[in-house]
């Protein structure tokens, strides 16, 4: 298994940080927030950005993914997203990154509407994934929830740049059985995204096994030698308890559940 987590769970955490807790915690890879307020995001120069990639390098850690805020579905100009999206995919390989994780945000439109715009946007970025070994992939979140939602836009790009990021909170919550989202995703996914929370209309973050997500169905149809990458939302709910404490035991827990499967 190759286990990760999201510096989602870390707010503002040092790279140097990032990488050490990775070690300790048994982790191959982060998924990094590109947001402003953290140390890495696309404003970052070119020295910067070689000496982020340095020192997980030198850590034997990989950076999974560049988790990005681009909303490719959202109402308004297709060059505003275009640009972002461009930017992420840069800064991923510049990084040695695989993978660069959007949302869809489309908000109220008719869902015809917003599968298209987020298609093709998908579609045009794709080019430039392409011709930085970067894959751009779509997270079932907001206004497309469920596994199948996310697989229409997908199904439509029809790029193999363009793929699925498997939140596991949101597609339980949208009431999607785990087999299904995965049949769904499969053919598309990148890594999946773990997580528990208190409940399903309790989001706040709990640690792995410990909330009521049904975690185990959800690892149970995946391959165990992929990637899975803690999402724990620490800067949303900033009184859930520390990550770093809990890292090494969420790994293991999820293994523990493969090896059941």
């Amino acid at each position: 298994m190759k286990f990760a987590f999201s510096t989602l769970g870390v707010p503002g955490m040092a790279v140097g940080d990032v990488v050490r807790l990775a070690g300790e915690a048994g982790c191959r890879g982060v998924e990094l927030r590109a947001h402003p307020e953290e140390p890495v995001h696309p404003g970052l120069v070119a020295h910067e950005r070689r000496e982020v990639a340095r020192e997980f390098t030198a850590a034997g850690v990989e950076v999974l993914s560049v988790a990005g805020y681009a909303r490719v579905a959202a109402e308004g100009d297709d060059d505003t997203v275009y640009e972002e999206l461009y930017q992420l995919i840069h800064l991923a390989a510049d990084l040695g990154a695989p993978f660069v994780r959007v949302f869809p945000g489309g908000g109220e439109q008719p869902r015809e509407r917003a599968d298209a715009v987020a298609a093709r946007r998908l579609g045009a970025a794709a080019e430039v994934a392409a011709e930085t070994g970067v894959r751009v992939l779509l997270e079932n979140h907001d206004s497309h929830p469920a596994g199948a939602d996310v697989a229409r836009v997908v199904a439509a790009v029809g790029h193999p740049h363009v793929g699925a990021v498997w939140d596991v909170m949101h597609s339980w919550r949208a009431g999607e059985e785990p087999t299904r989202t995965h049949g769904l995703l499969a053919p598309y996914l990148g890594y999946v995204q773990v997580k528990d929370c208190a409940g399903r209309d309790d989001t706040t973050p709990v640690p792995l096994g410990a909330g009521a997500l049904p975690l185990g169905a959800c690892v149970a149809p995946l391959d165990p030698d992929g990637w899975f990458c803690w999402e724990y939302e620490k800067r949303w709910y900033p009184d859930a308890p520390e990550l770093p404490a809990l890292l090494a035991a969420g790994r293991a827990h999820v293994e523990g559940l493969l090896a059941a499967g």
